[in-house]
């Protein structure tokens, strides 16, 4: 199990559920197979910057500054729309790709699995062939 994964599963549980020790946070931690000692997640906590409220462990908000939305983004770079069942493909300008995918992952849109970004092309990976154009729809919609 590497920093990462586990660090983000730590980030999921206090989201859902109070936590209010180290203890409650390795016992939710076993129960998704991640075994983590009390330094490991002294370290853990340091490091993800989590405070203690008295809901319980809680990230610390940090403002970052205000980056160009995803119809802004979209509308200057996508120039295809590609549907294939449950992904959807977003054609770029080259070299721009990423940036949008990373304008489309703050959107926080429901009913997406996951992107992958190269270099002119973002596949949008959906659960389904109605999510897929429905999504697809919904881009359209930002373009025209």
């Amino acid at each position: 199990m590497n920093k990462n994964f586990r660090q983000s599963r730590i980030l999921e549980i206090i989201q859902r559920k109070s936590i209010h020790t180290q203890e409650e946070l390795a016992d939710e931690l076993r129960a998704l197979e991640i075994q983590a000692t009390q330094v490991t997640l002294s370290r853990d906590i340091k490091e993800l910057g989590l405070v203690k409220t008295p809901e319980g462990y809680r990230a610390m908000t940090v403002v970052a500054p205000k980056a160009p939305g995803f119809a802004t983004v979209a509308s200057e770079f996508v120039t295809d729309i590609r549907l294939a069942q449950n992904l959807l493909v977003l054609k770029t300008a080259p070299g721009n790709a990423n940036s949008v995918a990373v304008a489309f992952d703050r959107e926080g849109w429901p009913g997406v699995v996951g992107t992958i970004a190269g270099d002119d092309t973002i596949l949008i990976i959906t659960p389904d062939n109605e999510a897929a154009r429905a999504m697809g729809e919904r881009v359209r919609e930002l373009l025209t």
